[in-house]
C-alpha cells in the first residue's frame, strides 16, 4: 500500500512541473499553419515594379517623344573655322566659326604693368554674331578691362536720357569732387605733415561716425 501511494504522488508531482505555453501565445502546431498561410497570400499578390523598371516602362510608351529628345540631343554642329595667334608678350588673337551661323572673334593685350598690377591689366576687344530664334541676326561688340565690361548691339536696350535738370546736378556734384581733389592733392604737396594730421583726423571722425568739414 505505501509502495502504490508513492508512485501515485510521483506521477501527480510529473503532471504538475509540464511546462504549460503561456496565455494568448499560439501552439508551435498553430504558429506553422499561420507561417504558411501568410506565405501564400504573398505569393498570390502581384509584384509591384521597381523606381527604374516602371520609369523604363513609361519611357518606351511614348516612342514619338523619345524619338524627338534623340534627335535634339544628337545633333552635332561643325567647327567650320578657328585660329589662335599667341604673342609672347601676353597679346593674342582667337577667330572661329560653326555650322550654326556663330561667329566670334577676340583680341587681348596687357597694359599698365606697376606696383598696384604687376601682372598688368588685360585688355580684349570682341564681337560676336549668331542667328536668333527668330531669325534675325544679332551682332555685339563688346571692350573689357579695368573699367569692367562693356557691350553693344542694336538688340541691347539703352537707358531712357537722364533729364536736363538732373543732368545739371550731377555735373555740379561731379565738378565739386574735382576741386577737392584738386586742393588736396596741392594741400598734400605744399604741406605733407598739415595734411598727414587732417588725414589722421579725418579717420578719426569717421570711425566714430562725425562728419569732418572740408
Amino acid at each position: 500500500i505505501v509502495f502504490a501511494l508513492c508512485l501515485v504522488a510521483l506521477s501527480a508531482g510529473e503532471r504538475r512541473f509540464v511546462r504549460q505555453a503561456p496565455f494568448g501565445q499560439p501552439q508551435p502546431q498553430a504558429f506553422q499553419q499561420q507561417q504558411q498561410q501568410q506565405r501564400a497570400s504573398r505569393q498570390n499578390q502581384p509584384q509591384q515594379p521597381l523606381p527604374e523598371e516602371r520609369a523604363a516602362r513609361e519611357y518606351s510608351q511614348q516612342p514619338q517623344q523619345n524619338q524627338l529628345l534623340r534627335q535634339e540631343t544628337t545633333t552635332w554642329i561643325p567647327i567650320l573655322k578657328y585660329n589662335k595667334e599667341q604673342g609672347n608678350d601676353g597679346s593674342y588673337k582667337t577667330q572661329y566659326e560653326t555650322g550654326n551661323n556663330i561667329v566670334a572673334e577676340e583680341t587681348g593685350y596687357l597694359k599698365d604693368f606697376n606696383e598696384n598690377t604687376p601682372n598688368g591689366v588685360l585688355v580684349q576687344h570682341g564681337s560676336y554674331s549668331y542667328t536668333a530664334p527668330d531669325g534675325q541676326v544679332v551682332n555685339v561688340e563688346y571692350t573689357a578691362d579695368e573699367g569692367g565690361f562693356r557691350a553693344t548691339g542694336e538688340h541691347i536696350p539703352t537707358p531712357p536720357p537722364i533729364p536736363e535738370e538732373i543732368q545739371k546736378g550731377l555735373e555740379q556734384i561731379y565738378e565739386g569732387i574735382r576741386l577737392n581733389q584738386e586742393r588736396e592733392a596741392k594741400e598734400a604737396k605744399e604741406n605733407p605733415a598739415e595734411y598727414a594730421k587732417k588725414q589722421e583726423e579725418r579717420a578719426r571722425l569717421n570711425y566714430n561716425g562725425q562728419y569732418y568739414p572740408n
